[in-house]
């Protein structure tokens, strides 16, 4: 069908969007439709990334109106956007490896499914920066006082988000877990701020390669997947697609074992 004779799945009409004096986007207009696909292209500072963020509810605009089916919408966070079907993989490296795209994009679906009791409020990117990461902590717990975790899936964000809960009113109140190091996290462990986390343990990812390589020399496997192999006291293990080896489940650091690690 003439996309001219179809309403927009989503459309975006003279929006224009700044920061402080900085205009990231000035009358832009974007419409999608059913079945179609459409690449945005443009140089650095071009305004793309603002366009899917404002879609995604992470960014309010300016002005402009924001149609999705023809109806008016209006998301004031990414929790909204995502009930409303939008979900977005940004420009970030901490995807999950062994799913595909389309199970990382539904991802908030499959939480919700697997896990009927937690209720995902909001989604904030720290951009593995420090300060960023801190400041986007504050700003959960304000803009959501009943909050009752937060789970990083990066050692900078975790670390930081660990740094502001341990001075602030929210210590013991707010879980905090996601991936870390146990040099980074020791001392919030050991402080109550975090209970558990988790990271593959170097030793054993170690130890798994060696094997792999191993086999992979001897003939024993290879690369194919389906192929089988023992890697000692971690058991067997079959490569995957695009000869790959997973490790498996992380290994969870607490008070009791933090102290047996140095990295």
């Amino acid at each position: 069908m003439d996309p001219s004779q179809q309403t927009p799945v989503l459309e975006l009409k003279g929006v224009s969007k700044s920061f402080g004096a900085v205009v990231a986007l000035r009358n832009a207009d974007l419409a999608l439709y059913a079945g179609s696909i459409h690449a945005l292209v443009g140089e650095n500072g071009a305004g793309k990334s603002t366009v899917v963020k404002i879609m995604a509810g992470l960014y309010q605009r300016d002005s402009g109106t924001f149609a999705m089916d023809g109806e008016p919408v209006h998301f004031r966070n990414t929790a909204e956007a995502k009930a409303a079907g939008i979900a977005v993989i940004y420009q970030e490296p901490t995807l999950f490896p062994d799913l595909s795209v389309t199970e990382n994009v539904f991802m908030g679906k499959e939480l919700a499914a697997s896990h009927p009791n937690i209720k995902l409020v909001d989604t904030v990117y720290g951009n593995d920066d420090d300060q960023v990461s801190f400041d986007k902590t504050s700003g959960l717990l304000s803009a959501h006082p009943n909050l009752k975790g937060i789970i990083s899936p990066t050692t900078v964000g975790i670390a930081a988000a660990a740094r502001y809960l341990s001075k602030s009113d929210a210590k013991g109140k707010v879980a905090l877990t996601g991936l870390g190091t146990p040099n980074q996290l020791r001392e919030y462990v050991k402080d109550g701020t975090v209970k558990e986390f988790a990271l593959w343990n170097p030793q054993d990812l170690g130890t798994l390669a060696t094997y792999a390589a191993a086999s992979l020399a001897r003939g024993e496997i290879t690369g194919k997947e389906g192929d089988k192999f023992k890697a000692g006291d971690l058991g067997e293990f079959t490569v995957g697609a695009d000869a790959t080896v997973l490790l498996g489940e992380p290994y969870k650091f607490n008070k009791g074992n933090i102290d047996k690690f140095d990295f």
